[in-house]
């Protein structure tokens, strides 16, 4: 993976993705995604790597990748992994309720409020709580993909349970975010959790933000003294 990456570094984020041995290229039109193309290719026979050809796919309109299906809509669940949670039984142990939030966490940043839905999950009683999880991971939302050269809309919302947090482009959500309380912050105060909710949304999408204009949405009454 690291030799792929020092092959394509300059690529990287920009129109190209690797992860270990595959290359994904993407493109907003298909007069660049041929100059995307020529780019790769030509790197890769100039550091002498080859790439099978019955393992190769060109101008996809959508692709499968990392359990995902990318297209110009945007990121959507792999529907394959849809009828795996379909055909996902109740879970009766401990270790079945890891192996299903194991796959549902996975696909946590589709769901809002994905910590307080899945809280119910580890007590005794959990079958509401399963069958929530169901129900939206099978619908997930298409999210959009960011654009880093446009500002980002991050809302932060904190309540006695947990923190929920979106983040929004142009409208469309990129993705959610949420956190279950740890056992010190059920002491805080109000205006001490909209702050929590604040710093969690910012340290979790860091790798977006950082630089970049960002607009912050969130109860404007409690954190008042912030300013004072």
């Amino acid at each position: 993976m690291y030799l792929m990456n020092s092959v394509f570094m300059n690529e990287l984020d920009k129109f190209v993705v690797v992860f270990i041995d595959d290359i994904l290229v993407y493109s907003k039109n298909k007069k660049e995604h041929e100059e995307h193309l020529w780019i790769v290719l030509s790197r890769l026979r100039e550091h002498k790597l080859y790439a099978k050809f019955s393992k190769c796919a060109f101008w996809l309109k959508e692709v499968a990748f990392l359990g995902h299906i990318l297209s110009a809509k945007g990121v959507a669940v792999d529907p394959s992994k849809v009828e795996d949670v379909l055909n996902w039984k109740q879970p009766q142990t401990v270790t079945e309720i890891r192996s299903f939030l194991g796959l549902a966490g996975y696909y946590r940043r589709f769901i809002k409020d994905f910590s307080r839905i899945s809280k119910p999950m580890t007590a005794p009683k959990c079958e509401e709580a399963f069958g929530t999880l169901k129900k939206l991971l099978t619908s997930a939302p298409v999210l959009a993909q960011p654009d880093i050269t446009n500002p980002f809309d991050v809302y932060c919302d904190a309540s006695g349970s947990g923190l929920g947090c979106v983040l929004m482009q142009e409208g469309r959500v990129i993705a959610y975010a949420s956190s279950q309380l740890r056992k010190h912050e059920v002491n805080y105060p109000t205006h001490d959790l909209e702050l929590l909710a604040v710093v969690y949304a910012l340290k979790k999408w860091r790798h977006y933000l950082l630089g970049n204009t960002c607009h912050i949405y969130t109860d404007p009454k409690s954190l008042k003294y912030i300013f004072t």
